[in-house]
């Protein structure tokens, strides 16, 4: 693990099952416009890039730091992300993140960006102590770039085609080259893009890791409403196709496994938002913590965290070390979580669910599926042929992995989940613990003594 990201859950996978972020939405204005993208300010209930209740004024956004660090210790990186780019709103950003680091210097700074005014801003930066910045690189040939950015904005003039991409990525790659001679830790996002990037993935992965980038974000494509690309009939690829791609880049360089897409105005643990909807566990106790405390409290969960990653890398020695290829008598298991490490979410109102291959040396984060809430959803739950179809793609997207976890799920979808094939299992607690758990009994019984029988 890089020391600088052990309490960043956005850039440490262990780090998200035991620290928060926030996201403040101080950035309205955007200097290029994605085919994919159509920012609405007012949803609150998806979860994607883009997407705010509010935009906030820094004033604002500084009491919004104030209320949530005092009742949530947890909360490690506060971060600007949109809901347009951070670095089109340059007045508005540092002036909120003066405003933090003056107040909670303890607390880590990032932000994420599209990269055209990086290297413009890189001085500011380094004098705010940003630490972590996030660059979307979507691709790295003007022609395919040029596919997905439908026009840059770029000192005063509009670009479009060819000669916008050309423009966005010089300006990307000067602006990452100055992230590295600064030694500011640099992540990169793509969204995959099938039909489009998806086989120039790995070119991104190899360029990016040669302008000195730390790891690589590769995110499904998420189509906005009203976008370019909904008009386009374009959609967004599989579980397993993402997985593909992720698994052939994980051999260039680190990628990350466990984002959830967020919001602009998200608050909380990675899966647990308390911005856009739902709750989290840790915020239903409305008590407020000293700075001292807040402490004490993050320097034991990052106790405990390293104690665990110990006794991994005890496991993987003993057992022959690990693989990022699927392994003889691993088990697939999707988990319904609200966050926080825990199995604590009913089948019905789960939004996402974490994917985990479980080998003998313990589970291996492979992703995360973005799903429509059973219960919660767009369809009517008076709505059968709704729920019904919201079902079958729910299966569908999962019908990759042997077994479900969730705390409770319906007669009619745990009978369609054992016909294809796929075991599910209601249990609660520790997710590490109970994925174990599921997978020797999983391995000891077969497939049969789950699934339904034809």
């Amino acid at each position: 693990m890089e020391p600088r990201s052990i309490r960043h859950p956005c850039y440490s996978e262990d780090a998200h099952y035991y620290f928060a972020r926030m996201h403040l939405a101080v950035a309205p204005a955007c200097n290029i416009h994605c085919k994919y993208c159509n920012r609405k300010y007012d949803c609150v209930s998806e979860s994607r890039p883009g997407v705010v209740s509010q935009v906030l004024k820094p004033s604002e956004a500084y009491r919004k730091v104030q209320e949530t660090i005092s009742t949530l210790p947890q909360l490690s990186v506060v971060g600007i992300a949109g809901p347009g780019d951070p670095l089109a709103n340059p007045r508005q950003t540092f002036e909120t993140f003066s405003l933090i680091k003056e107040t909670w210097p303890e607390l880590e700074l990032c932000l994420s960006t599209n990269g055209l005014k990086l290297a413009d801003h890189i001085e500011d930066l380094e004098r705010l102590g940003i630490g972590h910045v996030t660059v979307t690189v979507n691709a790295v040939d003007p022609d395919i770039a040029a596919e997905i950015y439908d026009r840059v904005h770029w000192r005063g003039k509009t670009y479009r085609g060819k000669e916008a991409a050309e423009i966005l990525l010089e300006r990307q790659a000067a602006g990452i080259e100055e992230l590295r001679k600064k030694d500011i830790l640099c992540k990169i996002n793509s969204v995959l893009i099938p039909g489009v990037n998806d086989s120039h993935l790995l070119k991104v992965a190899e360029t990016v890791s040669a302008w000195g980038a730390f790891t690589h974000n590769i995110m499904p494509l998420i189509i906005s409403p009203g976008s370019p690309y909904e008009r386009e009939g374009r959609v967004g690829p599989s579980g397993s196709e993402t997985l593909k791609i992720q698994e052939a880049c994980s051999a260039v360089m680190p990628v990350m496994r466990h984002c959830r897409q967020c919001r602009a105005d998200a608050i909380g643990f990675l899966g647990g938002d308390t911005a856009s909807a739902g709750t989290q566990d840790t915020l239903a106790i409305r008590r407020t913590y000293p700075p001292e405390e807040r402490e004490a409290i993050q320097l034991e969960l990052e106790k405990q965290m390293l104690a665990k990653q110990e006794q991994r890398t005890l496991r993987s020695g003993a057992c022959g070390g690990g693989s990022s290829k699927r392994q003889p008598g691993s088990v697939k298991v999707a988990v319904a979580t609200r966050g926080n490490g825990k199995i604590n979410l009913h089948f019905g109102h789960a939004k996402e669910f974490l994917v985990y291959e479980v080998e003998e040396t313990g589970p291996r984060l492979l992703g995360v599926r973005k799903v429509q809430a059973y219960c919660n959803g767009t369809a009517d739950c008076a709505d059968p042929a709704g729920k019904g179809r919201i079902l079958e793609e729910t299966v569908a997207m999962l019908s990759d992995c042997d077994i479900l976890l969730s705390s409770g799920i319906g007669e009619n979808p745990s009978r369609l989940f054992r016909e294809a094939g796929i075991a599910p299992i209601v249990k609660k607690g520790e997710i590490e613990k109970e994925l174990m758990e599921a997978a020797r009994f999983y391995r000891y019984l077969g497939t049969s003594a789950f699934v339904a029988k034809p």
